[in-house]
């Protein structure tokens, strides 16, 4: 295996090539380094690399010698810098100088434990606002598929990293898309697993119970393996059966489909109904949505401005959401909650009766960097990514996966959507579409 192969086997590869001996941890390292050094100049994925990762390399290297088998042992990966690393100061894309974390937080224990060698922290726009990954002090991150594209966001720095080859696999975060959106710009596999499924400890939760935490691969299966470190339920990939999955184009707010996408969609679609299943259009109800979406999320970005060791340094957009936010705490804050608890009643139970949902990901292709600026950011943003808030808003899984390319070579995706618990449900059909493992972006 040449070194390109080696960068692209994902991790349950690059993790049988430690077990075989083919490579060491801290050749793997190595590679990985040696890739950043190379491509990242270019794609602006990595805000930092960790100086503990030789040790933890060298650790794994002698696990692996006394017969140890971890999930991740020995595997490097990245972690997005809005989580506490003990030691590391996370910017959460800001120019705030934030104090050093005194310990790890839990995703962090669990990668640890598991053996996984953390190479660094990955870029993210301003308090991980954004489906797009570009700020002031960290400047753009570019689309390894086309480097005058977004990766998205808010994710945007571990799905480059990831789709680039740079690491097998990266921690996520979604507050209303920023796995699944990144994933779908990169080509890459995203899951917003169900509500407190995977612990966002030292905190309680995030944006008043909007996040999640996750992680972007290459592959369903090492999406599974990464995703049974993060969390306690064992997920297994299994033959679905013959479902009933219904499909939808509708939004919550109407924005223009690029007929890209609903192409897309349609071929996801006929390739379901050849594996057997039954596919059926029916909508979801979107009622008080929005609402609950857009209030939570604005109070959150002004909590976690308020925690910002200098908040005056943010961008203007970030600081606009912000106000809106403090307006919006007590009465309609509360109403914001409420209006989320009788969608998560309502929705999951998937309409036409239906086993899972499928629209998708996005409603365009990834876009231009810089395309979405200024202060009408977040209305401009909306419109790009319509189908991913809802399911923060119901805390119902939510996956991404690849669906296709343009005819400029920028990848497609739909979303897979089911009732609370069944990310190994949606994880089983993915597999089943599962073609896009080869395919590496150009250069690459």
């Amino acid at each position: 295996m040449d070194d390109a192969d080696i960068a692209f086997a994902g991790v349950n590869g690059q993790r049988q090539l430690l077990k075989d001996g083919t490579v060491s941890s801290v050749q793997l390292l190595e590679l990985s380094l040696r890739r950043i050094k190379e491509l990242d100049p270019q794609l602006g994925a990595f805000r930092t690399l960790f100086d503990t990762a030789r040790a933890e390399a060298e650790a794994a290297d002698a696990a692996i010698a006394r017969g140890e088998d971890r999930p991740l042992l020995g595997v490097p990966v990245a972690v997005k810098d809005n989580l506490n690393v003990a030691g590391h100061a996370p910017s959460l894309g800001t120019g705030s100088p934030q104090p050093a974390a005194t310990q790890d937080a839990e995703i962090v224990r669990r990668l640890r434990a598991a053996g996984a060698v953390i190479a660094g922290a990955t870029k993210l726009p301003e308090l991980a606002l954004w489906p797009f990954t570009e700020s002031k002090t960290f400047g753009v991150t570019h689309n390894p598929w086309n480097l005058d594209h977004t990766p998205g966001g808010s994710s945007g720095g571990s799905a480059a990293a990831v789709a680039a080859g740079l690491v097998a696999a990266a921690h996520g975060s979604d507050g209303g898309g920023s796995i699944r959106i990144p994933a779908a710009c990169c080509g890459l596999v995203g899951l917003k697993p169900t509500r407190d499924l995977v612990s966002l400890a030292p905190d309680a939760e995030h944006w008043h119970g909007l996040s999640v935490a996750g992680c972007v691969t290459r592959s369903v299966e090492d999406t599974v393996t990464v995703l049974n470190v993060l969390q306690d339920t064992v997920l297994e990939l299994r033959d679905p059966g013959q479902l009933r999955i219904a499909w939808s184009t509708k939004m919550p707010v109407p924005s223009p489909l690029d007929p890209a996408v609903k192409a897309a969609l349609d071929d996801v679609v006929r390739r379901l109904e050849e594996l057997g299943h039954t596919t059926v259009a029916a909508d979801p109800s979107y009622k008080g949505v929005q609402e609950s979406f857009l209030v939570r999320y604005a109070a959150g970005v002004a909590d976690d401005l308020d925690t910002l060791a200098d908040p005056s340094v943010t961008e203007p957009r970030t600081r606009l959401v912000a106000a809106l936010g403090r307006r919006l705490r007590g009465r309609p804050l509360a109403r914001a909650r409420r209006l989320g608890e009788q969608a998560a009643a309502r929705l999951a139970h998937l309409p036409g009766g239906a086993d899972v949902l499928v629209t998708p990901s996005l409603a365009t292709p990834p876009r231009r960097v810089a395309s979405l600026t200024g202060l009408k950011t977040l209305a401009l943003a909306g419109r790009h990514v319509p189908y991913t808030p809802t399911w923060n808003v119901t805390g119902q899984p939510a996956l991404s996966v690849p669906a296709g390319w343009t005819a400029g070579g920028l990848p497609l995706s739909v979303q897979l959507i089911g009732p609370p618990g069944s990310e190994a449900l949606l994880l089983s059909v993915a597999a089943q579409l599962q073609n896009w493992t080869e395919r590496r972006p150009p250069g690459h």
